[in-house]
């Protein structure tokens, strides 16, 4: 009489069928994957709602002050006179001689609201080039909508 168990094998595991499932969850989220473009080319497709202004009217004191009006097409006037164009040095020339020896005068910056951003930051380079550091802007109180009748 033989009493003695037989010892039984270890269990082999198979890992085929582990392998293959790995293998398609690695697939899947590699399609289902999207980058973003970091190298800065594309266009950012960002919305920006610009502030309006709240508060009191403040009148221009024309006398004490240079008036920088920018148009719908980017052209500038500095004191009501047209600069010849629309370039930097031109606008520091027209502010060089629109100070008269006088450096700490106030700068106001009329923009029409659809001014391009680049002719108010051109306008904001130069008074700062020409030594002007008091630079406010105007705007316009927007008026309510009309209630509905």
């Amino acid at each position: 009489m033989n009493l003695r168990t037989r010892r039984s094998q270890p269990p082999e595991i198979n890992l085929t069928s582990l392998l293959d499932v790995v293998f398609l969850l690695l697939i899947f989220f590699m399609v289902s994957t999207t980058f973003k473009d970091e190298s800065g080319q594309e266009q950012t497709r960002l919305r920006v709602t610009l502030p309006q202004a709240q508060g009191q009217d403040q009148p221009a004191k024309e006398a004490e002050s240079i008036r920088i009006i920018i148009d719908q097409s980017g052209t500038f006037y500095v004191n009501d006179r047209l600069v010849v164009d629309q370039q930097a040095m031109t606008l520091v020339r027209a502010l060089t001689g629109a100070i008269n020896q006088r450096k700490g005068m106030p700068v106001l910056i009329q923009a029409d609201a659809n001014t391009p951003h680049q002719a108010v930051m051109t306008a904001l380079d130069a008074a700062a080039e020409v030594g002007l550091n008091k630079v406010s802007f105007a705007t316009a109180r927007r008026t309510p909508p009309a209630a509905p009748q």
